[in-house]
């Protein structure tokens, strides 16, 4: 369930300026305006979904707890519930 840990290149219990810090980085190496690549938009694209939620602490211990299943839907990462 690190994927989105990996994706950034920091540890699971990294800062929220560790995690900001790694997001600029590949930002800047991977935006669509500055990197020609055919698949730069695309990996711009995984690294900024990565780092919304991680930025994020609702949606990071959600993310945590449950990996991506933990944001299904627009619940906004709620999307685990009691069903009686």
């Amino acid at each position: 369930m690190s994927e989105f840990y990996e994706m950034l290149g920091v540890a699971r219990d990294a800062s929220d300026a560790d995690i900001k810090k790694a997001y600029r980085k590949l930002a800047m190496e991977f935006h669509p305006d500055r990197n020609p690549a055919p698949d730069a938009e695309a990996r711009f694209k995984e690294f900024t979904e990565a780092y919304e939620v991680l930025r994020d602490p609702q949606k990071r211990a959600a993310y945590d707890r449950y990996g991506k299943a933990g944001l299904g839907g627009s619940r906004g990462g709620q999307g685990f519930h009691h069903v009686d």
